[in-house]
């Protein structure tokens, strides 16, 4: 069970930024050069470094190209709430369709999420969710697959931490989540039926067991038109 090449070069690239080859605000090599450098396709390289924007490692500067992202301000949130009860709790009915569902080798990023080693494999989802049929949000969820082994794909992907309750009697602790802003990629535009460059808020979060385990790391791309966040402070 190899890694993807796309997650060998995001973990290259990766550790060339703590490195400091380069720093915070640093554009990075052009897409050309890194992909001549890997010796991969541009397509290729190109889901690398989408991994590592989605993460908030690097961001996309329309016309001036990629940069090594700045530390955005947290706000701290409180409670987990899954992306089913949220909906019912709106009156709406949440449904989901599967992009894709792979057990395979954990990237850096997911290692240090999760504090698992490179031999733990891990689930990796990507789905669209909706409310009454409307594309609400596109995610991306890591799991560690002994938080999952015995359960079926269907309860996996349509409410996660329901199954997890009731069929593995896994209480859920508190979650830690981060949210930006940032545009539109093709991919996710045409997933979440809006146009390529529309703002979206980025949500990346790793949600915990009561026992104080990381089970999930999320990265959730929302409609900003479709969605809001209510933060609640102590």
């Amino acid at each position: 069970m190899g890694l993807p090449i796309y997650i060998q070069i995001h973990n290259d690239i990766k550790r060339n930024i703590e490195a400091e080859k380069w720093k915070i605000g640093d554009r990075i090599p052009s897409e050309r050069e890194l992909s001549t450098e890997f010796g991969v396709s541009r397509m290729t390289l190109r889901q690398a470094i989408q991994t590592l924007v989605d993460e908030g490692i690097l961001e996309r500067r329309v016309g001036s190209g990629t940069f090594v992202a700045n530390q955005k301000v947290q706000e701290k949130m409180s409670g987990v709430t899954g992306f089913t009860d949220l909906m019912l709790a709106q009156g709406k009915q949440p449904s989901s369709k599967t992009i894709s569902y792979h057990t395979m080798e954990p990237s850096l990023s997911e290692m240090e999420k999760l504090k698992i080693t490179q031999d733990q494999a891990v689930l990796r989802m990507e789905r669209i969710r909706y409310g009454d049929n409307v594309p609400i949000c596109f995610e991306v969820a890591t799991v560690p697959e002994n938080i999952v082994a015995g359960l079926e794909k269907s309860e996996v992907t349509s409410s996660l931490y329901r199954t997890l309750e009731q069929k593995k009697n896994l209480n859920l602790g508190k979650a830690q989540q981060t949210v930006s802003a940032m545009l539109a990629s093709e991919r996710i535009a045409e997933y979440l039926d809006i146009k390529r460059g529309d703002v979206i808020l980025r949500l990346r979060q790793i949600t915990y067991l009561q026992d104080g385990r990381p089970f999930e790391y999320v990265r959730t791309q929302y409609v900003g038109d479709r969605f809001e966040f209510y933060l609640e402070k102590g």
